[in-house]
């Protein structure tokens, strides 16, 4: 069933119960009959197979799995889930493992990073998991744009670090080394070649690696479901809104401060927003810019000037400035910002 890998196989390492205590009453031993037991493999581990099975523990199948550690690879048959090794990625087997040769199953939905057991295990429970943390229905479209944001943001970069996928070409050299990222920090939970390497002291460390990965994820997850999202939503309803004011679409309104910029590049792309129809000004900008890159800079005339030089420039009261690359400008009232705007449009 299995191929053979080059690790010491075994189940997944913490111990939680043992099945042959004779002191646990006969209704928990039934219980404990029941559990479903997660399978991995043994030895040094990594970011993905720590951040699957906390991935598997969030889900209603394996919530209360337990855990065994036993030394015939063999056993592994008898698990409800394998992951990371094996040599076989088979769903309805539940099967998950991606260094067998031949492999090169991706996300889809246009990501083309070959997965590793955490993008194994996020394509098929991602979903479930993000719908319990969130308290969302399992069928509300923000569970689906959650899991898609999760797998850009968080996950991808898993599968890929786990696959050897370079980031960058090989003909550019890193101008520095970062070793502050998840997989460096689950790979630092690992023994040293001078420490202890028993199985007590690796189930031990594996557990703390799972819960780092896993908190991590939580702790995405909980700002794109509270943050990210609510401020996608809107801008949707500032891009409907502000058709009111400026019926061409180029002028977008805001009424409160949120990052907007990615939220507006995403919804133009799923839109299928035409070049000619895209926003070009925002009013008020809420925040700060991290890029001085702009669809169309504000006037030449405009650029540098300040206050009433500004205004007497523009023909506007209440002008604040405009940035010297016209990349950005300000008047003291939204009513302001809109007459800058659409004089620009029209210059």
């Amino acid at each position: 069933m299995f191929g053979l890998a080059a690790r010491t196989l075994l189940l997944s390492r913490r111990l939680f119960i043992s099945r042959a205590m004779s002191s646990v009453p006969q209704a928990k031993k039934q219980k404990l009959d029941q559990t479903k037991i997660i399978g991995t493999h043994n030895g040094t581990f990594h970011c993905d197979e720590a951040l699957a099975v906390f991935l598997l523990r969030q889900t209603a199948a394996y919530r209360d799995s337990g855990e065994e550690i036993p030394q015939d690879p063999a056993v592994l048959e008898t698990c409800d889930i394998v992951v990371d090794v094996g040599a076989v990625y088979d769903e309805s087997k539940q099967l998950f493992d991606h260094h067998q040769r031949g492999f090169t199953e991706v996300f889809g939905h246009g990501f083309e990073t070959k997965l590793s057991s955490a993008g194994l295990v996020f394509k098929h429970f991602g979903k479930e998991v993000i719908a319990n943390k969130t308290q969302l229905p399992a069928d509300d479209p923000k569970v689906t744009t959650l899991w898609l944001k999760m797998y850009k943001q968080f996950i991808e970069a898993i599968d890929a670090i786990d696959n050897g996928i370079a980031q960058y070409p090989s003909d550019i050299k890193p101008k520095y080394k970062s070793s502050t990222d998840l997989g460096s920090r689950v790979a630092s939970l690992n023994p040293v070649w001078n420490q202890p390497t028993g199985p007590e002291v690796l189930d031990a460390q594996f557990a703390k690696a799972s819960q780092l990965t896993g908190e991590e994820f939580v702790g995405k997850l909980s700002y794109y479901a509270n943050s990210w999202l609510p401020a996608r939503d809107l801008l949707v309803q500032a891009v409907k809104s502000s058709k009111q004011i400026d019926p061409t679409g180029k002028i977008i309104v805001f009424d409160q401060f949120l990052p907007w910029k990615e939220h507006l590049f995403d919804f133009e792309a799923e839109s299928a927003t035409a070049e000619e129809d895209k926003a070009i000004y925002v009013v008020p900008f809420p925040c700060p810019s991290d890029s001085f890159d702009s669809r169309k800079a504000l006037p030449e005339a405009w650029r540098g000037l300040r206050d009433d030089t500004l205004s007497a420039a523009s023909g506007i009261e209440g002008c604040v400035f405009v940035h010297a690359s016209g990349f950005i400008g300000g008047n003291k009232t939204k009513e302001g910002a809109m007459k800058l705007a659409t004089a620009a449009l029209a210059m």
